[in-house]
C-alpha cells in the first residue's frame, strides 16, 4: 500500500496578500525562523528571500561564506598565478546576482549604509575575478557594471552621509563617486563626452539637488581646487587645514520646497 503524501506547502497565500506591482519595487524586512531578520522581495513569479548578513541565500560557496573570502583565501595561497576555473567563475556569477538583489533591496528600505557594504563587497569581488580571471571576455561581461555598481555606492553613501546629518559631506560623496567614474571611463576608452553618460547625469542633479534643498555652496574640496587652480597657495593652505580636520558644516532644519 502506497503511503499517504503529506500536503505540499504553497505561497499561496503570501502572494494574494502581497501583490506584485510592475510599476514598483515591492521589499520589506520581516522575522523568519530562528529569531533572525530576512529582506523579501516581490516579483512576478513569486518572492525572493535573502538573507541580510553575508551570502544572501545563506550558503556557503565552496566551502567559504562567500565566493569573495574564498578568491581572497586562493589569491594568499596561490600569489599572482591563480585562475579560477568553469565551477569558481558560476559561482561568482551567482554571488554578483544575489549581492545585485539585496542592493536593490537595501536601497529600496533606504537602509543605505547596508547597501553600500553591498556595493563594497560587488566592487571587491569584481577586483578579485579580474585578478584570477580565465580571460579577458569573462572578465568584461562583469567590469561592463562596474560604472552602474558605483553609481549605486555613491547615491547610497551620499544618502547615508545625508542622514548623518552633513550636507556637504553628501555633495562630497557624490563628487567622489564621479571622480570613481571618470576614472573607470578613463580606463576603459569608453566613447562619447564623460558628462553624457545617464548615470553621470543622474549624480550631478543629485548633487545639485543637495546644494538647493540645503544651501550648500562649494565644498571645502572644491574650493580648495579652484584655490590651486587660481595658484592662491595661502589659501589652499587654509583649505587643507580645515580638511585635516574633517569638519563640515552641518545641515539645519528642513529641506527648502
Amino acid at each position: 500500500m502506497a503511503k499517504s503524501r503529506s500536503k505540499p506547502e504553497n505561497i499561496d497565500a503570501i502572494l494574494k496578500q502581497w501583490p506584485y506591482d510592475p510599476e514598483a519595487i515591492s521589499v520589506r524586512l520581516v522575522r523568519a525562523s530562528g529569531d533572525r531578520d530576512v529582506v523579501q522581495m516581490r516579483i512576478e513569479l513569486g518572492v525572493l528571500q535573502l538573507e541580510t548578513d553575508g551570502r544572501p541565500d545563506g550558503s556557503r560557496p565552496l566551502g567559504a561564506a562567500t565566493v569573495l573570502d574564498y578568491l581572497r583565501e586562493a589569491h594568499a595561497a596561490h600569489d599572482a598565478s591563480y585562475t579560477m576555473d568553469e565551477n569558481e567563475c558560476a559561482e561568482a556569477d551567482r554571488e554578483f546576482v544575489q549581492f545585485y538583489h539585496r542592493r536593490i533591496c537595501w536601497l529600496a528600505l533606504r537602509d543605505f549604509r547596508r547597501a553600500v557594504n553591498d556595493a563594497d563587497h560587488t566592487l571587491q569581488l569584481m577586483d578579485a575575478c579580474r585578478a584570477s580571471s580565465p580571460d579577458d571576455g569573462w572578465t568584461a561581461t562583469h567590469e561592463q557594471y562596474r560604472p552602474f555598481v558605483l553609481f549605486h555606492r555613491t547615491q547610497a553613501a551620499a544618502l547615508s552621509a545625508l542622514d548623518d546629518d552633513s550636507a556637504e559631506a553628501a555633495v562630497e560623496t557624490v563628487n567622489d563617486g564621479l571622480r570613481r567614474i571618470h576614472d573607470v571611463y578613463e580606463s576603459t576608452g569608453s566613447d562619447g563626452p564623460f558628462e553624457d553618460d545617464e548615470l553621470v547625469q543622474r549624480l550631478m542633479e543629485l548633487r545639485e539637488s543637495l546644494r538647493e534643498q540645503f544651501s550648500v555652496g562649494r565644498t571645502l574640496r572644491e574650493q580648495l581646487a579652484d584655490a590651486v587652480a587660481a595658484e592662491h597657495y595661502e589659501l589652499a593652505a587654509k583649505i587643507r587645514d580645515e580638511l585635516a580636520r574633517g569638519e563640515f558644516p552641518p545641515h539645519t532644519g528642513r529641506a527648502s520646497r
